[in-house]
């Protein structure tokens, strides 16, 4: 058994999590060996009591290790454990990061630009719209998107990052070969194949009232920052929100209706300091570092960083009708001949890229 395999069998081990691998580590060394121990020693470890120690000296009467790995391989997914070059960058870096990932598709360098988004299960027309418009600006200017697959603001986010032709990380609460909610098979189909499926949860484990905020965590965990775009007072978005200010993250918030139970939340973040968003400007406007100084940008995959100031075909387009002078957005649709939704997203990025301002009025002019 090598230590992958023996972290696999750990992590399917009741009353074992990542701080308690952590000290067992420290003592014996190396995953295996933790195994191997007896009961006797397993109590001298700090933090390891008679169930936890029991639990271990027997694993091999509770956990099939061996149907483990045959699922993982059947499924078509990989264990990504802390000392793998592509575990998330961030996420190593909380109090307890997951002992492994199971991950279907994948994970690269440049994913260490996320941004969460998270919201109600049971939300409004408003919040559908704007999750999957924050979500696409995003996606389209290099960042990934990171949600968790549920109903709601998470499925749009999802969708608004495919629609970009981004990347977009969906981290679960159950078993990775459990689709909820079931209706979202495609979509989880779409985000491994845009990104990556991600749990730290074994086969076939169903999801919970305590699984659901273990989730939450490593959302909030490897990304830099959490945007809640629609919440109630009770929602589990705002356990990620409190998991992003623990962990040292920026917290972000949609604001909504003031008679809205579903911004209810959200008001509630503001009010605590989380930063307004209207945009995905707001959102950016934090994470300016990221974007490279000069139009003399290294590759992605050399640097991880965001798109520099290369333009594509749509966005030169929509340069070439702006000058030093104001133009209105109406201006600039009429003259790029580009339809709304895409003259806004190049107007965006282009002010992303700090080539033009937006003047109030949507009115809009190169920078000199």
């Amino acid at each position: 058994m090598d230590s992958r395999e023996a972290l696999v069998a750990l992590n399917m081990i009741e009353h074992v999590g990542p701080v308690r691998v952590r000290q067992l580590l420290e003592h014996f060394g190396n995953p295996p060996a933790i195994l191997r121990a007896t009961r006797r020693d397993l109590m001298q470890v700090r933090g390891i009591g008679e169930d936890t120690a029991e639990s271990i000296a027997n694993w091999e009467k509770n956990v099939r290790l061996e149907e483990e790995l045959k699922r993982i391989t059947d499924f078509g997914c990989r264990i990504v454990i802390q000392d793998d070059p592509e575990y998330p960058e961030l996420l190593r870096e909380i109090y307890d990061p997951p002992v492994v990932l199971y991950i279907k598709g994948t994970l690269l360098t440049k994913d260490k630009n996320s941004v969460a988004m998270v919201g109600s299960r049971m939300t409004t027309h408003y919040g559908i719209e704007v999750a999957r418009k924050l979500a696409y600006q995003l996606a389209y200017l290099g960042v990934t998107v990171v949600s968790g697959g549920a109903r709601g603001i998470d499925s749009a986010a999802h969708q608004g990052a495919i629609s970009a032709k981004g990347r977009t990380l969906a981290v679960l609460g159950t078993g990775i070969n459990l689709v909820t909610p079931p209706e979202n098979l495609k979509l989880f189909e779409q985000v491994a194949e845009n990104g990556a499926l991600i749990t730290q949860f074994p086969f076939n484990r169903p999801g919970d009232k305590q699984s659901f905020p273990i989730r939450n965590r490593i959302v909030a965990g490897m990304t830099l920052g959490t945007v809640v775009v629609e919440a109630n007072l009770t929602s589990g978005a705002l356990i990620t929100a409190n998991f992003a200010v623990e962990y040292g993250r920026q917290v972000f918030a949609v604001p909504g209706r003031i008679d809205s139970p579903r911004s209810k939340g959200c008001h509630d973040l503001i009010k605590k300091g989380a930063k307004l968003c209207e945009g995905a400007e707001d959102i950016l406007s934090e994470f300016e570092y990221l974007f490279p100084p000069t139009n003399r940008a290294p590759s992605a995959a050399e640097t991880g960083v965001l798109p520099a100031l290369e333009l594509s075909a749509k966005e030169q387009l929509v340069y070439d009708t702006l000058s030093t002078d104001e133009i209105s957005i109406d201006d600039v649709i009429r003259k790029s001949g580009l339809p709304t939704s895409a003259a806004s997203v190049a107007l965006l990025s282009l002010e992303m890229k700090r080539l033009i301002r937006q003047l109030p009025g949507k009115m809009f002019l190169r920078n000199t």
